[in-house]
C-alpha cells in the first residue's frame, strides 16, 4: 500500500474525540491552540479487521464476562515467530491492562522499597514514575549522544549496578526515545552484567514491530539462545503498532516457572480485574490481519522522518536530528542555536506546538525535544515550517 493511499484511507480527525492528544492540550501545555505532534497515538484508524472483528462484537449486544481463547495465544505466538523467531508458549503468558500497568506490578512482586532499580536515560518518562511512585531507589546510566545515535556506556551501566546492589533493570527495546535498536550484542552485555550481579530484567518490548532498513529487533528472551530467558519479564502490546492504547490490553511473558509463580501468587492479592474483552479481541485480529495496514503505516513514518531531517538540514543546519533505527519517535536537538532553557518560548511560545520535551526523559537531556511521526503528513509538514519559520526570524 502506497502513503497516499494509506493516508487517505485511514486518516480519521481526532478533535473533539476526548484525545488526550488533541483535546488536553489546555490542561497539559496551558495552550489549547497548539498542533499536537506529542504523546505516542496516531491519526489514523485501526486496520480494517480490526474494526471488523470490533463491530461483530458489539453488534452482538452481550458484554459478560469472558476469557482469552486459546486461538488468542495461538496467534500471538504466530506473530512473535513469524516477525521475531520467538515462539511463545501460552503457559507463560499473562495478560495486562497495559506495559505501564505491568511496569508497577512487577515492581511491586519482585521488589521491595528501597531497592535500587536502574534505567537508561533519555528514556520513557513512566520508567521514572514507577520507581519513585513505589519508593524504590532511582539509579541511571545515561546514554552518550554520539553524533545522533544514543549509546550506553556498558562500564558505567555495571559501576552503578555494583555501586547500589541494583535488583532489577527496566530495559527499554528498542529504546524510547533514543531511537534505538539494540544489536544483539548491546543486549547480551547488558544482559550479562545483569546475570553477573542477579539483577532481574523487565523488557518493556513495545515498540518491536517499528524497526527499519537493516536494524532488526531481538527479543530478550532470545538473545544468546535464550542464555538469560530466565530472568527476564517481558512485555509488549498492539496498543502502539496498530493505534489501539485505548482498549488496555498488553501481553507479559515469563518463562522461568518460579518467576511466574511469583507473579501468580502476587496477582491473586493483588490484580483482581476480569479481561477486556474487546482489547484482546482487537489484538488478535491486529495480528491475524493487520500486517499489510502496518506496512503502509510505516512507510508514512519513513516519508514523514525524511521530510523532517531533509528540510531541517536544509534550512536549520544547527539541528541534530538523532537517528532513527526504530520507533516513531525522533528526537531533535536543537541546542545548535538555542539555550536549552529557551527551547520551551521557542517550541511552544512561538511555534505553538506541543511536543514532549528532552528533559522529561533524563535532565540532562534538555535542549532536545520529541516529535511523534505516526502522523498524517501535513502535520509534520506544518511542523517543520512553522520551526524553520520562527527560526529565521531570530536571524
Amino acid at each position: 500500500m502506497d502513503i497516499q493511499t494509506f493516508v487517505d484511507r485511514y486518516y480519521v480527525e481526532r478533535k473533539n474525540t476526548n484525545s488526550t492528544k488533541w483535546d488536553l492540550l489546555e490542561e497539559r501545555f496551558g495552550d489549547a491552540d497548539l498542533l499536537p505532534i506529542w504523546v505516542a497515538d496516531m491519526e489514523f484508524k485501526a486496520p480494517d479487521g480490526v474494526i471488523g472483528a470490533l463491530t461483530e462484537r458489539v453488534q452482538h449486544g452481550a458484554y459478560g464476562y469472558s476469557f482469552i481463547p486459546d486461538t488468542y495465544y495461538d496467534t500471538y505466538s504466530n506473530w512473535m515467530e513469524s516477525r521475531f523467531g520467538y515462539k511463545v508458549e501460552k503457559e507463560w503468558c499473562r495478560p495486562a491492562t497495559g506495559v505501564v500497568s505491568a511496569l508497577y506490578w512487577f515492581m511491586n512482586c519482585y521488589t521491595e522499597e528501597g531497592d535500587a532499580v536502574i534505567i537508561t536515560p533519555p528514556v520513557y518518562y513512566p520508567f521514572f514514575n514507577v520507581i519513585k511512585d513505589l519508593d524504590r531507589k532511582l539509579v541511571t546510566a545515561d546514554m552518550t549522544d554520539n553524533d545522533g545515535r544514543f549509546e550506553l556506556d556498558f562500564d558505567l551501566f555495571e559501576q552503578r549496578i555494583e555501586e547500589n546492589d541494583v535488583k532489577l533493570f527496566i530495559l527499554c527495546s528498542p529504546h524510547n526515545p533514543a531511537g534505538r535498536v539494540w544489536t544483539e550484542v548491546e543486549l547480551e552485555r547488558m544482559l550479562a552484567i545483569c546475570e553477573k550481579h542477579d539483577v532481574l530484567v523487565i523488557a518493556d518490548e513495545i515498540h518491536q514491530d517499528f524497526t527499519y532498513g537493516e536494524h532488526a529487533h531481538t527479543p530478550a528472551p532470545l538473545v544468546a539462545d535464550g542464555k538469560y530467558a530466565d530472568r527476564i519479564l517481558l512485555v509488549n502490546a498492539a496498543s502502539k503498532s496498530f493505534n489501539l492504547p485505548g482498549l488496555l490490553h498488553a501481553n507479559i511473558v515469563i518463562q522461568n516457572a518460579e518467576l511466574r509463580r511469583q507473579f501468580d501468587n502476587y496477582a491473586g492479592q493483588h490484580i483482581k480485574s476480569e479481561k477486556n474483552i474487546l482489547g484482546h479481541i482487537a489484538t488478535q485480529a491486529a495480528y491475524e490481519t493487520g500486517e499489510e495496514w502496518l506496512d503502509g503505516l510505516k512507510s508514512v513514518i519513513l516519508s514523514n522522518f525524511d521530510y523532517l531531517k531533509t528540510q531541517l538540514a536544509e534550512h536549520i543546519p544547527e539541528v541534530k536530528v538523532c537517528k532513527l533505527e526504530g520507533t516513531y519517535l525522533p528526537m531533535i536537538d536543537l541546542r545548535g542555536f538555542l539555550a536549552p532553557e529557551d527551547v520551551k518560548d521557542f517550541i511552544q511560545g512561538k511555534c505553538k506546538l506541543a511536543v514532549d520535551y528532552g528533559e522529561w526523559f533524563g535532565d540532562a537531556y534538555q535542549g532536545y525535544v520529541r516529535l511523534n511521526l505516526a502522523t498524517h503528513p501535513k502535520f509534520v509538514e506544518e511542523a517543520v515550517n512553522r520551526i524553520v519559520t520562527e527560526y529565521k526570524k531570530l536571524k
